[in-house]
């Protein structure tokens, strides 16, 4: 149980590091995010809201809400309506986040044609499609026990591959925007320069943050030592 509440703890850590490093960004580095050939404030304002939302709510959150069960104490019913209320803050963050890029002066098209985009896209999907099946499996109680002790490992699965998915796409994101900013003349983003360091380092801080929450995720509240002797000892008392 120890090894699970640090595991939690070093979680919380990670993403408070990441979201630090993904605000920093933004405002120190503005001119980074202004779209080429733009200078518009909202396009600007635009281009700022979609990695905060993508980055802090939709992967931060839900990284929190993966946990709700491992930390919080009550009932079953209070942790499913706390991962069910955190799950539709980060899908909403990342409904939003991708709006952001139908703002722009190019149009929709122009936004959607890389590796990252088309990722992105199959993770929010994917997102509300398991919180649809969530809110449908877990919350009403006039689901039948059976059924629901058979979805729930897929419920499971999918949830951690759409949050392992999610991390793929902030990482081609990242990839994508230090590879544009690196060819631009404008910017004179060398790749050594402070920027390049910074994104470097929140992609390593995701790598991190999804292994750490995938491993609380999956590790069993008591160890396995631990259950079979408790097994043994039930059944020498028998």
């Amino acid at each position: 149980m120890a090894a699970v509440f640090a595991l939690v703890l070093f979680a919380r850590i990670s993403g408070l590091i990441v979201a630090g490093l993904v605000i920093f960004w933004a405002l120190v580095f503005q001119s980074s995010f202004l779209p080429h050939h733009s200078s518009s404030p909202q396009d600007l304002i635009y281009a700022i809201l979609h990695p905060l939302l993508m980055v802090i709510g939709l992967i931060i959150i839900s990284g929190e809400a993966i946990l709700v069960h491992r930390w919080l104490p009550g009932s079953g019913n209070l942790k499913k309506s706390v991962h069910l209320c955190l799950q539709g803050v980060a899908l909403a963050s990342g409904i939003f986040g991708i709006w952001t890029k139908f703002q722009s002066q190019k149009g929709v098209v122009a936004n959607f044609y890389s590796l990252h985009s088309w990722m992105g896209l199959v993770c929010i999907s994917l997102f509300g499609a398991q919180w649809v099946m969530g809110f449908m499996s877990f919350w009403q109680r006039g689901e039948k026990r059976r059924v629901r002790q058979k979805i729930l490992p897929w419920h499971v699965f999918v949830g951690l591959y759409t949050y392992g998915l999610a991390i793929a796409t902030a990482e081609t994101g990242l990839l994508e925007k230090l590879t544009l900013l690196q060819m631009r003349t404008t910017t004179n983003v060398s790749k050594r320069s402070p920027e390049s360091f910074l994104v470097n380092g929140l992609g390593i801080g995701l790598a991190m943050l999804s292994g750490i929450v995938i491993c609380a995720a999956v590790s069993p509240k008591r160890p396995l030592i631990s259950k079979i002797m408790h097994s043994q000892s039930n059944s020498f008392s028998s």
